[in-house]
This record gives structure tokens, C-alpha cells and sequence, in this order.
């Protein structure tokens, strides 16, 4: 309990640290985002309508860089993210709502996919080394090397085009409109396919491959030989007691691989302009939407720092040796 507590105390630092970066980064970029704003909308406004602007995105000339940081934090646990510069005057929390569904449905149902898939591949390449399961490590080897963008340009140039069933950008077909029928269903799915292709194929290969490493290790132990002595079948010896045991590094990285589905995986979707959180990022950073980075930012942050927090807990449910009183 009292690592738990330890860990607890630390994630909660290290959230209050990354929150406070959030809000003094933006701040210490040259320009003024207001004067963006405007000259972006090619806008002629009054002194007062500006000075109105600035205290809505919280940057008041009245209040110093100390006040401001109290409204942020007053602001945050109402659950105010401010309003994006981008989608003006929609909030921040809207448009990250919006593109949120996008990122985990992608990237979430892809990662737990090539957990399943990786991990039960490499449990029989590491139980039964020379077989053929074993015989796909160079390959998996190669495609673990290989970044999801670089794949994802490949699809598209090999399966997308004119006449293509695939489609190589969006989230669906143009003129839809996001709701759950049978029109934009089909949509939807048929423009993930290629997207999630290439997340599924370059991270189940790292699944195999430390899997299929833990097995090969976990059945050199004496524990192994022992059940093998006791006359208890293959079956029960490889899925009871070596894959239990060399489960455990797969199950802490795969607790750590969920922070990372918010994040998304930033270059395949800007590769295929699909709307999840990632090509958003990439849209505010472009139009220097501050508010919108700030409240991704956050988002990202808080998601891997549970997700580490996840990932120890599994540590001390999977392996007494880390429990303290």
C-alpha cells in the first residue's frame, strides 16, 4: 500500500509540474495569439474589443503572470480548457470531444488488437522455437523497425488511388454526417482500414518479439523443468506457468501503450488527414492555436501519467516481490 501511495504522490507532482509548463510555454513564445487572431480573420476591432479578447483567453493586462496561473487552475477544475483560436468561439473542450472518438477508436482498438495477436504469436514462437511461428521473426524484426508513417505511405501508394476501395484521407466519405446508421458506419470503417493496417502490423511485431524473448528466457527456469517432472501436459506448462510468468513486462508495456492512444499516432494521422486528436495537434500548431495545444497537451499528459500509474499497478497485482507493507 505504501508504494502505492509513493507512486500516487509522485504522478500527482509530475502532473501538477507538466500543468505548470503548459501554461508558462505558450506564454514564453514571441508573438501576441490575439493579434494572430485578428490578422488571421483580417479583422479591424476596437482597443476595447481587443482588450475584451485578451481577458477571454486569459491573458488580462490587468492581472499578473501569478493571477493568471490561478485563474488557469480555477479554470481547469471547472473543466474550462478556454476557447480555440482555430474554431473560434467554440471551446476547446468541444473540438477535443469532437476529434477524442476519432483517436481512441483507431489507435485504441488497434493496440489492444496487436496486444492479443502479438502476444499469442510469441508465446508459441518462444515455446516452440523452430517451428514456423518462429520462422516470422526477421520479418517481424524488420517491421518493428519500421515508423507507421513510412508504412502508411506505402499503403497508400500500393492500395489507395482512383477506383481504389480504400480511401488515402478522411474519416469518411464527404457530404455525411457523423451519426450511427447505416450510411456513415460503413464509412467510417472502410476509411480506418488502411490507417489502422499500418499501426496494427509495425506494433503487434514488438509484441512478438518481447514476448517470444520472455518465453524463450522463462523456459530455461527451474520451475519449468519441475512441471514438466510433475507429468503435466504441454498445454497447461506453457499457458499456466511459462507464459503466466513471462506476461508480466507485455502486461506493464501494454498498460504504458494506453497513455499513448490519446496521443494517437500523430504522423499517420496527418499522413491520412484522418480526424482523430494527433492531426488536430498538428492543425493548432500550424495555426498557432494555443489554447486548443494547451488543452491536447493536457490531455496527452494525463492519460500517460494514469496510464503509468495503471502500469504499476499491474506490477504489484502480477508480482508479490513488489508488494510493501
Amino acid at each position: 500500500m505504501r508504494f502505492l501511495l509513493q507512486r500516487t504522490a509522485f504522478y500527482l507532482f509530475t502532473a501538477w509540474a507538466a500543468i505548470t509548463l503548459n501554461f508558462f510555454i505558450p506564454r514564453l513564445v514571441p508573438g501576441d495569439p490575439v493579434q494572430s487572431l485578428i490578422s488571421r480573420n483580417q479583422g479591424r476591432i476596437s482597443a476595447d474589443a481587443i482588450e475584451s479578447l485578451r481577458v477571454l483567453f486569459g491573458l488580462d493586462a490587468n492581472e499578473n503572470v501569478w493571477e493568471q496561473y490561478l485563474h488557469y487552475w480555477g479554470q481547469l477544475l471547472h473543466g474550462d480548457l478556454g476557447l480555440s483560436f482555430t474554431f473560434f468561439p467554440a471551446p476547446v473542450s468541444t473540438v477535443i470531444g469532437d476529434s477524442l472518438p476519432w483517436t481512441v477508436g483507431l489507435v485504441g482498438i488497434t493496440t489492444i488488437i496487436s496486444f492479443l495477436l502479438g502476444t499469442a504469436l510469441g508465446v508459441g514462437a518462444g515455446w516452440r522455437r523452430g517451428s514456423w511461428v518462429d520462422g516470422l521473426l526477421p520479418a517481424t524484426t524488420f517491421l518493428s523497425s519500421i515508423p507507421y508513417f513510412w508504412l502508411g505511405l506505402v499503403a497508400i501508394a500500393l492500395f489507395a488511388g482512383p477506383g481504389s476501395f480504400f480511401p488515402s484521407s478522411g474519416g469518411y466519405e464527404p457530404g455525411l454526417v457523423p451519426a450511427f446508421d447505416q450510411y456513415f458506419i460503413p464509412s467510417a470503417i472502410q476509411h480506418s482500414i488502411l490507417p489502422a493496417a499500418t499501426i496494427l502490423v509495425s506494433s503487434m511485431s514488438g509484441w512478438i518479439l518481447s514476448m517470444r524473448n520472455m518465453m524463450v528466457t522463462v523456459s530455461s527456469e527451474d520451475y519449468i523443468t519441475v512441471a514438466h517432472a510433475k507429468g503435466l501436459s504441454e498445454r497447461r506448462v506453457a499457458l499456466s506457468y511459462a507464459a503466466r510468468n513471462a506476461l508480466l513486462p507485455n502486461v506493464s508495456g501494454f498498460a504504458l501503450s494506453l497513455g499513448f492512444i490519446v496521443g494517437g499516432t500523430l504522423l499517420v494521422e496527418i499522413v491520412f488527414s484522418y480526424p482523430g486528436l494527433g492531426y488536430q495537434l498538428f492543425q493548432a500548431v500550424g495555426a498557432k492555436d494555443y489554447p486548443l495545444m494547451q488543452g491536447i497537451f493536457l490531455i496527452i499528459t494525463i492519460s500517460v501519467l494514469v496510464a503509468n500509474l495503471l502500469a504499476d499497478v499491474a506490477y504489484l497485482l502480477l508480482d508479490p516481490r513488489t508488494r510493501k507493507s
